[in-house]
């Protein structure tokens, strides 16, 4: 028997993560997907099939995969043109299950069937439901992919998120939780990709239940209009706003210092590296070099996932 981990997140955050660990035979790995993305192939498929947003799960699928390079590259395959200008071939073909299959839940088994995955991939939950921030001025913005790529003043601080309706957790994500030696909360956009997860109805309170070691990976750079000027623990801060305080064992951040010329592209987008600070937490922070930048700032599969298993060991 092995460790089951659990890894609570969407985008290429969980994706990362994902690809490192399913490398060792002996953990026993569930993805926890955001249900809350909107853009892009995404939005229009939710809004045209009633599907549940199938890019991040089409992610997480990908990166447990072990089935051969070809298979993966055709999943991730995104059109340019024609009719199916935007879409990726593997949230059409998740639509198209769903159709066959009768339910979102039964198409995501056939795709981790097709890829012939190393795990199980589940959404946090099966409600069709939107993502809201109230800015600092009271002023509402609706829809993940309007925080994501903000057309507000990004001056702005975010005060909190809710979901619209209110969701409630898919049971097999409770159990997952609540079976689980170790979870992982992280990396990603932390409204869109990570605390989108958390506002789901009976997800904090599972973790906070879980006798798991709850471990959060601190994203490398900040994003404009989300997380301009934090530092690792006001990272944390809304973390606990929302998963509740004293939950998290550990907070794992980088210490690698970045190509400046890389950083320079960065500040031109207003994003910049995440501060470190020094501020007392219940958790035990840990600093690893576990970023890669050939071309862009991003965390480094492997040295993510021996991290977790320098953790499991320490447990």
């Amino acid at each position: 028997m092995g460790k089951n981990v659990v890894v609570i997140g969407g985008g290429t955050g969980s994706y990362t993560v994902l690809r490192g660990l399913k490398k060792y035979p002996d953990l026993n790995i569930t993805a926890i997907v955001s249900m809350a993305d909107d853009g892009g192939s995404t939005g229009k498929l939710r809004d045209e099939y009633g599907v549940l947003p199938p890019g991040d799960i089409r992610r997480c699928i990908v990166a447990l995969s072990e089935d051969r390079e070809m298979m993966q590259k055709l999943f991730e395959y995104r059109f340019s043109n024609g009719t199916f200008n935007g879409h990726s071939f593997g949230n059409l073909l998740l639509t198209a299950l769903k159709e066959i299959s009768g339910n979102d839940e039964n198409a995501i088994i056939e795709a981790s069937k097709l890829l012939n995955i190393r795990g199980n991939v589940l959404p946090v939950t099966l409600d069709d439901t939107r993502l809201i921030a109230e800015l600092e001025d009271g002023q509402l913005i609706v829809g993940e992919t309007n925080i994501d790529v903000p057309k507000h003043d990004t001056g702005l601080k975010i005060k909190r998120v809710l979901l619209s309706p209110k969701a409630i957790a898919n049971q097999k994500s409770i159990d997952a939780i609540l079976g689980a030696d170790l979870i992982i909360l992280g990396p990603g956009d932390l409204f869109g990709s990570l605390i989108a997860n958390l506002l789901v109805e009976g997800i904090s309170d599972a973790i906070a239940r879980s006798s798991a070691k709850k471990v959060y990976v601190c994203n490398l750079m900040t994003k404009n209009g989300e997380t301009n000027n934090f530092n690792v623990t006001d990272f944390v801060y809304e973390i606990e706003n929302y998963l509740g305080k004293n939950v998290l064992d550990y907070v794992v951040y980088s210490d690698k210092k970045f190509d400046e010329e890389l950083l320079a592209k960065y500040a031109g987008e207003l994003a910049f590296p995440v501060r470190v600070d020094a501020e007392k937490f219940d958790a035990k922070f840990i600093s690893r070099d576990v970023a890669t930048e050939p071309v862009l700032v991003r965390h480094d599969s492997e040295k993510l996932a021996r991290v977790v298993l320098e953790i499991l060991e320490k447990e």
